[in-house]
């Protein structure tokens, strides 16, 4: 790839070490003649991005995805340094970043481009997502009921406590924990998974990239709730449809030339990685 010479730099100082990890590739960008900024602040300032050849941030996967939305604008790769928990989307670890920065710097990496969702709610309200769409009832925890339509085609009424809309960089995330299945990152697909459905066969469902998704609000006195990666929550007018769509956007993911989805996988949810020994020939 080419060199970066320009670069942000998105701190999460509530993370231990991030600041002090910041100077220390601050100092690396400086010497390799490369312009840099910094912030702290969150959430970020429309065009704090604008200019730069690449975002650096520093935090949990949590903090990318406050970043995501600015990047995507700018339309800038983001370089995610892992300071935080389990650390899917901020691929380089503090150790890789301190040892390789100077080389990714100079080119040494590789891009990913990762899909979007797509959301608006019928009321001007529209929005973009990298991990999840989630909808359920705007105050409380209990049973809604959803129809969901795609392509103008029922699909099923869910009576459930939500609905988790996921992209294959969302797979690991709530759709995961719910129950939903692993999407691998270059799949262009949305996996819509329930939450404690009320019908012990209705399951993760796995829509195709030009789907157009429709839910509709079936629960009478009952407002919906849509949030956007955990952060950012959209108003639903009563009878408007929550429409959801894989986005023309993409966001661009620095990864290490040798990045592994698999060995990620493998290494944060701790599975086994040993392979089964092939069987002799003529068991």
């Amino acid at each position: 790839m080419k060199p970066i010479r320009s670069l942000a730099f998105v701190v999460n100082q509530e993370k231990a070490g991030a600041v002090d990890l910041a100077r220390t590739l601050i100092a690396v960008a400086r010497q390799a003649g490369v312009k840099q900024r910094m912030t702290t602040r969150f959430p970020l300032a429309r065009g704090v991005l604008r200019g730069v050849d690449a975002c650096c941030v520093i935090g949990g996967d949590g903090t990318l995805l406050g970043v995501a939305r600015e990047a995507v604008r700018e339309g800038i790769p983001i370089i995610g340094v892992n300071r935080g928990s389990l650390g899917f989307l901020t691929t380089f670890s503090a150790d890789e970043a301190r040892a390789h920065f100077g080389d990714l710097l100079q080119g040494a990496y590789k891009v990913a481009q990762r899909a979007l969702l797509d959301c608006s709610t019928g009321t001007g309200a529209h929005d973009l997502a990298l991990n999840d769409v989630l909808i359920k009832d705007e105050v409380n925890s209990r049973l809604v009921r959803l129809e969901v339509v795609a392509d103008g085609e029922l699909v099923t009424d869910y009576h459930c406590d939500g609905l988790i809309f996921s992209t294959p960089t969302g797979s690991t995330a709530y759709n995961l924990s719910a129950g939903g299945p692993l999407v691998h990152p270059g799949a262009e697909v949305i996996a819509m998974t329930p939450i404690c459905p009320h019908t012990l066969s209705n399951r993760s469902i796995i829509f195709r990239e030009n789907v157009r998704l429709r839910v509709f609000n079936r629960t009478d006195s009952s407002r919906l709730l849509v949030a956007l990666d955990g952060q950012r929550n959209l108003k639903v007018g009563i009878g408007s449809p929550v429409e959801i769509s894989i986005s023309r956007h993409k966001l661009l993911l620095a990864q290490r030339p040798d990045y592994s989805h698999f060995a990620v996988v493998r290494t944060k949810l701790k599975w086994n990685g040993a392979a089964a020994e092939a069987p002799k020939a003529g068991a």
